[in-house]
């Protein structure tokens, strides 16, 4: 399955022989969205959704990753495929009062977005303050 098994499997190595922390929980139901809330009333939880057809995306995607280090490592991480569940994208711009952008990343804390980034904007967010 390539891709897809990097980006959900249990343990990814990049192409340096790094060990990557981040782990990926795809977005791919509305109802997932009461699950992300309630689990943010406890810990912050991320979205980020990713437009597999956009280069800007792939590049932000890929930054991403390589930010992601050991003290992240028990930070929720939820993947959304714009292009196969754009509904979802419609639905969090409603519930959580932000507009849609792609490549874009949400922290939700305590059931609301706490920041919000989008394109090149998403390297400069920093999750561990969070």
């Amino acid at each position: 399955m390539g891709m897809l098994d990097s980006f959900f499997g249990n343990k990814k190595i990049d192409k340096s022989g790094k060990e990557s922390f981040l782990k990926w929980i795809p977005l791919t139901t509305i109802e997932q969205l009461e699950t992300i809330k309630n689990q943010a009333k406890h810990e912050p939880v991320a979205i980020f959704k990713h437009s597999t057809r956009c280069g800007i995306s792939s590049m932000v995607i890929k930054r991403f990753e390589n930010s992601f280090d050991e003290d992240l490592k028990d930070l929720k991480v939820y993947y959304l495929d714009l292009l196969n569940y754009r509904d979802i994208s419609n639905e969090i711009a409603s519930q959580f009062d932000v507009v849609h952008q792609s490549p874009q990343l949400l922290v939700i804390k305590k059931g609301e977005v706490v920041t919000h980034a989008s394109h090149y904007d998403i390297s400069k967010v920093d999750l561990k303050k969070i």
